[in-house]
C-alpha cells in the first residue's frame, strides 16, 4: 500500500542530494584510478551522508517520488557498489589475479541484487533483510582508512581482505536481520540524554575517525548474523514452550 501512494512527481531538493551522492561515487572512481585511495574512501563516506539525507529530507518534506526511489538506487549502485569494488581491487586485490576481480565483481552483483530486493519487497519495520549496500561499502572503505591511519601495508593481509569481500557479498544477499535507522529523524525533538549521547559519539568519532569508524562498521556487519541467531533461538524456544504446554 505504501508503494502505491508514492508520488510520480520529480522534486529538486532530495534528488539534488542524490546527485551529490552520485558525484561522490564518480569522484571516488577517478581517485582510485589515480591511486589516491584515501581520497576515494572519504568520497564514498561523504556519499553515504548524502544518501542518508536525501531520504530523510524526502520523507520530512513529503516529497517522496517513484522517480526519486529509482534514481537513488542507481546512484547507490555506483557509489556503494562499483566505487568500493574498484577501490578494493586497485588498492590490494589486483595482485591476487582472478580471485581478486571475482570477489570485487561479486560484490557489485550482490549489491545490485540487494537493491533490487529492497525495491521490490515490503518494508520489514525496524529491520533490514540483508546487509544494506551503504554499510557494506562503508566497511570496505573503513578498512582502507584504518590501514592508512596505522600505516600498515595491506599486502600481507590481502587474503583476509579477499575473504572480507566475499563475506560482505554474502551478507548483502542473505536473510540476516540488520537494524534499520530509518526511524531516526533529524527534524523531530529528542530527549536531552539522547542528544548528549549523540554528541559524545560524534566527539569520539572525530577524535580518531579512521579507527572508530572501522570498529563501528565491523560491529554492525557482525550484528546481522548475531541478531539472526538470537531471533532463531528465541523462536525455537517459543515453539518448544507451546509444545510443552500442549498447544
Amino acid at each position: 500500500m505504501q508503494k502505491q501512494n508514492v508520488k510520480k512527481s520529480i522534486y529538486i531538493l532530495p534528488n539534488l542530494f542524490t546527485s551529490m551522492n552520485l558525484f561522490c561515487g564518480y569522484y571516488s572512481i577517478t581517485a582510485s584510478v589515480q591511486l589516491r585511495f584515501v581520497d576515494a574512501a572519504i568520497a564514498i563516506l561523504i556519499g553515504a551522508v548524502f544518501d542518508l539525507l536525501d531520504g530523510k529530507i524526502a520523507r520530512a518534506t513529503n516529497t517522496t517520488s517513484k522517480f526519486g526511489i529509482e534514481y537513488d538506487s542507481l546512484a547507490d549502485l555506483i557509489t556503494f557498489g562499483l566505487a568500493p569494488a574498484l577501490l578494493m581491487f586497485l588498492w590490494v586485490l589486483e595482485s591476487t589475479g582472478r580471485p581478486g576481480w571475482s570477489a570485487t565483481f561479486l560484490f557489485v552483483i550482490c549489491g545490485a541484487l540487494r537493491l533490487a530486493r529492497f525495491n521490490t519487497s515490503a518494508s520489514s519495520g525496524s529491520d533490514f533483510e540483508g546487509l544494506p549496500i551503504p554499510a557494506a561499502a562503508a566497511m570496505n572503505v573503513s578498512v582502507v582508512l584504518f590501514f592508512s591511519r596505522l600505516q600498515i601495508s595491506p599486502e600481507p593481509y590481502k587474503l583476509i581482505i579477499l575473504i572480507l569481500m566475499f563475506a560482505l557479498s554474502f551478507c548483502m544477499v542473505s536473510s540476516c536481520r540488520y537494524k534499520s535507522f530509518k526511524k531516526v529523524s533529524f527534524f523531530k525533538s529528542m530527549k536531552f540524554n539522547k542528544l548528549v549521547g549523540l554528541v559524545l559519539i560524534l566527539v569520539a568519532v572525530a577524535t580518531e575517525p579512521s579507527i572508530l569508524l572501522f570498529v563501528m562498521f565491523l560491529i554492525y556487519v557482525i550484528s546481522g548474523p548475531v541478531l539472526s541467531l538470537v531471533y532463531y533461538q528465541s523462536s525455537k524456544n517459543n515453539e518448544k514452550t507451546r509444545v510443552d504446554k500442549g498447544f
